[in-house]
């Protein structure tokens, strides 16, 4: 193989083997957490529906939470989602093998330190079979977000056909938006929507 035939089949070797080894997430999580960065990929966020509405029901703050989601955290706990009753949620299916779910986290970690966690609570949400996955994952990037396991089957509306797919929920437990795929949530504008959410 002489100099030139080596040079054209480089790139086409080097995309191989970041594709089939464990380089891929990284490598293309990279890549997209550019294009986020940069702007040139831009995601429409949802508009939260609910911000300063009236209730829908006559019922009041004594409302049964709609969404008893068992989950485990970090260390094994068992919690479930009604816990975070009078809180706006941002709830986010995500695991260590999407890269697009790598490329938006620096993003919603970014979101997670600026805002009141009396106020608004992230529940990321791993589906990584090993959890020891989604561990090193936070640990190698110093994520500090609350990350919980499914304990239990995902009823609507978190049973998602794709990942990452991020819902926000009302104080009331309703859903205020929805969004399936990449997005880059740490906006001036999106934050002063969850802030009014919660007030």
């Amino acid at each position: 193989m002489n100099r030139t035939s080596f040079l054209q089949w480089l790139p086409v070797a080097v995309f191989a083997f970041v594709l089939f080894t464990p380089l891929r997430t990284p490598v293309l999580g990279g890549i997209q957490r550019g294009l986020l960065a940069t702007g040139l990929w831009k995601a429409e966020l949802p508009a939260l529906v609910g911000a300063r509405t009236a209730p829908a029901s006559s019922s009041a703050s004594g409302s049964v939470y709609p969404h008893h989601l068992p989950l485990a955290t970090l260390d094994g706990q068992r919690t479930t989602l009604s816990a975070l009753h009078g809180k706006v949620v941002f709830v986010n299916l995500w695991a260590s093998w999407c890269p697009p779910c790598v490329a938006e986290m620096p993003g919603i970690h970014a979101l997670y330190q600026k805002l009141d966690p009396q106020k608004v609570a992230f529940v990321m949400i791993s589906l990584d079979q090993n959890p020891a996955r989604a561990q090193a994952l936070l640990k190698r990037q110093g994520y500090t977000f609350p990350v919980y396991f499914p304990a239990g089957p995902l009823a609507p509306p978190f049973d998602s056909n794709s990942i990452p797919s991020t819902i926000i929920l009302g104080p009331d437990g309703q859903v205020a938006a929805r969004h399936d795929g990449m997005a880059d949530y740490d906006t001036p504008e999106f934050k002063a929507a969850l802030e009014s959410l919660a007030q």
